[in-house]
C-alpha cells in the first residue's frame, strides 16, 4: 500500500472539530471517546460505517465511538468514502492508520488474505481489533491469531469477529430460548445460506474467487456465517463432518477494475484469452455431529438460482423446535410440543417488543427492524465489552472454532466425504 497523505495527522483534530467527525466526537462529550479506525471500504466498510456511525446516537455506551480514519489503497475512492460515511480522516497504509494516537480500535473489513497480518500489527500495538469473518483463510493463522488475542487480553485489550447474524433480535432470542431450555435435548438442526450471484459464467473472476485471497468460496463466505450460527444457537461446538463441495464454473472472465459488494464487470473477451482459474468452491454442502449427539445439515452456494441472500436454520429437540428465516428477520418460529395435540403447531412469533434483544432503543412493537442493524448492534456489544473489560463474543477463540470446521469441510471433501473428526 502507499503512504499516508500528507499533513493527514495534523488535519484530524481539525476535521474532528468542524469535519464528518465533529458530530459524533461531540455527542457525547461527557464520555471518554473510542477512536475506530477501519481497513477496507467496500461492501462491508460500508456496513461497518453505518454501525459505528449509529451506534452512539441509539444506545446509552459508556465511550463514545469516533470515526477517527479509514484506509484503503486508492487515495481518491477512500476519500470519496470518508466523506460518504462520516470517516474524519482517510490513509492509504494501514500501518499508518494502526499507528495513529486517535485510533484506538482497529475494525478489519479486507479480504481474508490480510486479516493476520492486520489483526496481528493492531494487538502489538496496543489496540483492541473488531476482525470480519472468516476470521483467518488457514487454521495456523487463526491459531496465530487467537494466540495473540489471548496475550493481548491481559494487557486490556478486547478482539471479537464480525458473525453479524448473531446480533438480530430473533436469533438472539433463539439462543435465549434453547439456554432456557425450551427445546430440551437438541437432536437435529438444519441450515442452508443460498444466493445466486455467481450463476451466470461471465461473471468475472473477482478475489471472492482466488483461493490465495478468500480462503475458500461459498464455504468460507457463506458456510462460516452458518456454522457460527448453529454452534451459536445451539450452545455446543460441533465436533465432525462429512462433506462435498464443487466449483461449477472453472474459468472466468478477469475483472476489469474495481468490484463493489457483489457486482463487478468483466475486463476482456473471454475468447480472447483474458480468463482465469477459478480456485475456490462454488458451493459446499456437509453433515455434522455436535458433541451432544445431535445432528446437522449445512448447505452454502453461490449458485442457488433465484435466491439473493436466503439464510434458514431450524433446530428440533426433544421439547419444541425453532426456526428461522433471514428474509423474515424479525420473526422466529416456535413449536412447544408440551402443549396438547388438539391445538400445538408452530406460531410466530414477531420479535419487535421492547424487552426483545437490543429494541429497548428503537421502535414501538411491530415496527421491524433490517440488515444494517446487525452493525449497530455489534459496533454496541463490542463498546460495552471494552469498557468492562470482558471478553465480547464472538472471540477470536470463537473464530477459530469456525475455522477449524471449514478445514475439516474442505479435508473431507478431499477424501470423498469420509467422516472427518474436529479437534475441540
Amino acid at each position: 500500500m502507499g503512504q499516508p497523505h500528507q499533513g493527514e495527522a495534523a488535519g484530524v483534530e481539525a476535521g474532528l472539530a468542524s469535519g464528518p467527525g465533529a458530530e459524533a466526537a461531540g455527542a457525547k462529550a461527557d464520555k471518554p471517546t473510542l477512536g475506530v479506525g477501519m481497513v477496507g471500504y467496500a461492501f462491508m466498510g460500508a456496513a461497518h460505517s453505518q454501525g459505528w456511525r449509529t451506534v452512539g446516537r441509539v444506545f446509552d455506551l459508556p465511550r463514545s465511538p469516533v470515526l477517527a480514519a479509514v484506509c484503503g489503497r486508492d487515495a481518491s475512492a477512500v476519500r470519496a468514502m470518508a466523506d460518504q460515511h462520516g470517516w474524519a480522516a482517510a490513509e492509504t497504509d494501514w500501518r499508518a492508520l494502526i499507528a495513529r494516537d486517535d485510533v484506538d480500535l482497529v475494525d478489519i473489513c479486507t479480504p481474508g488474505d490480510s486479516h493476520a497480518e492486520i489483526a496481528l500489527a493492531a494487538l502489538a500495538a496496543g489496540k483492541h481489533v473488531l476482525c470480519e469473518k472468516p476470521l483467518a483463510n488457514t487454521v495456523e493463522e487463526a491459531e496465530a491469531m487467537t494466540e495473540a488475542a489471548e496475550a493481548a487480553f491481559a494487557r486490556g485489550q478486547v478482539s471479537m469477529v464480525g458473525f453479524n447474524y448473531r446480533r438480530l433480535p430473533a436469533t438472539s432470542l433463539a439462543r435465549k430460548m434453547v439456554a432456557e431450555g425450551r427445546l430440551g435435548a437438541l437432536r437435529h438442526l438444519r441450515v442452508t445460506y443460498l444466493q445466486d450471484w455467481l450463476v451466470d459464467p461471465q461473471f468475472p473472476l473477482t478475489w471472492r474467487l482466488r483461493k490465495e485471497l478468500a480462503g475458500s468460496g461459498a464455504l468460507g463466505d457463506l458456510g462460516a456465517h452458518i456454522v457460527d450460527l448453529a454452534q451459536y444457537l445451539a450452545g455446543e461446538p460441533v465436533v465432525g463432518v462429512s462433506a462435498l463441495t464443487e466449483t461449477f464454473v472453472r474459468e472466468r472472465p478477469l475483472p476489469g477494475g474495481e468490484s463493489s459488494g457483489l457486482t463487478a464487470v468483466s475486463a476482456t473477451n473471454p475468447r480472447a484469452g483474458g480468463v482465469g482459474t477459478v480456485t475456490v468452491d462454488d458451493a459446499a454442502l456437509f453433515t455434522g455431529r455436535f458433541a451432544s449427539g445431535a445432528l446437522a445439515s449445512f448447505e452454502a452456494s453461490r449458485f442457488a438460482t433465484g435466491r439473493k441472500n436466503s439464510l434458514r436454520i431450524e433446530l428440533n429437540g426433544e421439547r419444541g423446535s425453532l426456526a428461522f428465516d433471514l428474509e423474515r428477520l424479525n420473526e422466529l418460529s416456535y413449536h412447544d410440543h408440551t402443549e396438547p395435540g388438539t391445538h400445538a403447531g408452530f406460531r410466530r412469533i414477531l420479535v419487535t417488543e421492547p424487552d426483545h434483544p437490543y429494541l429497548e432503543a428503537w421502535w414501538p412493537p411491530g415496527h421491524g427492524l433490517g440488515y444494517e442493524h446487525t452493525f449497530t448492534h455489534q459496533a454496541r456489544d463490542l463498546v460495552r465489552a471494552i469498557a468492562a473489560g470482558r471478553r465480547p463474543e464472538p472471540s477470536f477463540a470463537d473464530g477459530l472454532r469456525v475455522q477449524r470446521v471449514l478445514a475439516a469441510v474442505e479435508e473431507s471433501a478431499e477424501k470423498n466425504s469420509v467422516y472427518t473428526p474436529i479437534a475441540v
